[in-house]
């Protein structure tokens, strides 16, 4: 077999890296479940009038085809879901009369997304998604838990760069936006081009506000400038009222915005803050309320890791609406490019903390039993793949990050040595442990996690 080529935007990871990311999705789930959410897994496809009722995705959809497909569209009538949100909904429809409400869900899986692979942005990809969803109506207070669980879940990532959690309210622009006289037809359009400022320049979108949204020169300055208002606590409502705009909606907007800033405010610390931004918009129209968006420190080029909002009518029977706030880390966007990169990294490739050695191959069944007396007793270890020498045994045991090494004795037990410092003592398998530190491997990050210029091209770790 010719050597493979490597498929663009599927990275792979190598073992030290995968122990990093099964850290990172351990901690996420052991978060979630501390607040209180349960698990589910979707399956991987849905319908295609499904993933396209999501607005403008259908480039980003893998359809699904056999070989020999002889229907007329030449596909299933399914795809690959592109996000969690969409099976998610679905889930809670099928579901609702099984389901207790307020249904609280995380959600850690694949996701496929046809996109053209470069830095931070692939094509398979594990996001992890938390949402409340409610039967009817959902309380605003859960805007702010979903907002305080995801700070909590990034705060305890503390090997990874600092986070940014952006703030904002679509209820606060949508009714600003109405204040100024735009019309109802334009204030999507206008969201649409604010929303861009962190990709183009104030000046050509102010352009684009006046020639495809239709608004004034006036009108679109006072969009910008409330774009413009950032604010780590809930000064921006009072920079808001200077701007001189009345509405209702936007009245609402602000009370909200400004209860989750406050209350999410303990929770921030140098790694990890939060932030009204009120250029936020999120381009999705589902969004109803509360949006979120995500920098990586440093790493702002990926562009949002971590996003969500509220959603008030995203999934309806027709009878019963069920709306919902929910927020996703796109786990591969933050942890792959740091680890192409060599930033993060585990002290060792396996789970084994001991190995234990073999003095010959007809004692291999006393190593065996040694091992099963650890394994009994929590300690994950493996047994030496040949009785080479003992020198060569410890020298394999580096190779792989085991910092310590069994060499058992007629009677069954035997020494431990910690091959980092040499330090050898007599131990028994059934009650030895080691080192709280060392049972598991160990996340390790340089010293600095300064950034660097970006990779010319996305290439498998």
């Amino acid at each position: 077999m010719a050597k493979p080529t490597p498929l663009s935007g599927f990275p792979e990871l190598l073992p030290a890296q995968r122990q990093v990311e099964q850290q990172v999705l351990a901690t996420l789930a052991s978060t979630f479940e501390l607040h209180g959410f349960g698990s589910i897994e979707t399956r991987a496809v849905e319908p295609l009038d499904q993933l396209l009722r999501k607005g403008d995705t259908s480039k980003e959809v893998y359809l699904l085809r056999r070989l020999h497909e002889e229907s007329a569209e030449g596909h299933a009538g399914m795809g690959l879901h592109f996000d969690l949100t969409v099976p998610f909904a679905r889930y809670v429809l099928e579901n609702a009369g099984r389901l207790e409400f307020p249904f609280r869900r995380y959600q850690i899986q694949k996701v496929w997304r046809g996109e053209r692979p470069q830095e931070g942005r692939f094509r398979e990809f594990t996001q992890a998604d938390i949402d409340v969803v409610g039967r009817d109506t959902l309380p605003f207070h859960h805007d702010v838990e979903v907002a305080r669980v995801m700070l909590d879940a990034l705060a305890r990532l503390d090997f990874l760069p600092g986070f940014r959690l952006q703030v904002n309210n679509r209820k606060l622009i949508q009714g600003f936006y109405a204040g100024l006289g735009v019309s109802d037809e334009g204030i999507d359009e206008v969201m649409r081009l604010v929303d861009k400022l962190d990709k183009l320049p104030s000046d050509k979108v102010r352009e684009l506000l006046v020639s495809d949204a239709g608004i004034t020169d006036e009108q679109a300055e006072r969009c910008l400038a409330l774009a413009a208002i950032r604010s780590v606590d809930d000064s921006f409502v009072a920079r808001v009222r200077e701007l001189g705009v009345d509405h209702p909606l936007l009245d609402e907007g602000l009370d909200e915005l400004s209860t989750l800033v406050r209350a999410c405010a303990p929770l921030a610390t140098e790694a990890v803050r939060i932030e009204a931004d009120l250029s936020i918009a999120r381009g999705l129209d589902y969004y109803t309320g509360t949006v979120f968006e995500t920098r990586l420190d440093g790493y702002e080029s990926l562009g949002s890791i971590c996003s969500g909002g509220r959603y008030d009518a995203l999934a309806s029977d027709g009878r019963t609406t069920y709306p919902g706030v929910g927020i996703s880390l796109g786990v591969s966007r933050v942890l792959v490019p740091l680890l192409q990169r060599g930033l993060v990294t585990a002290d060792r490739s396996v789970p084994s903390v001991v190995l234990v050695a073999v003095t010959d191959e007809e004692s291999r069944g006393d190593a065996d039993a040694i091992a099963t007396a650890l394994r009994a007793n929590g300690v994950p270890c493996e047994v030496a793949p040949t009785a080479a020498k003992f020198g060569k045994q410890i020298r394999h045991a580096e190779r792989r990050g085991i910092p310590f090494v069994w060499f058992t004795s007629p009677e069954g037990t035997g020494e431990v040595k910690d091959i980092r410092t040499g330090n050898q003592v007599a131990a028994d398998p059934a009650t030895w442990q080691p080192p709280t530190h060392d049972l598991r491997p160990t996340v390790s990050r340089l010293a600095s996690l300064a950034p660097q210029p970006p990779m010319n091209k996305e290439t498998n770790p």
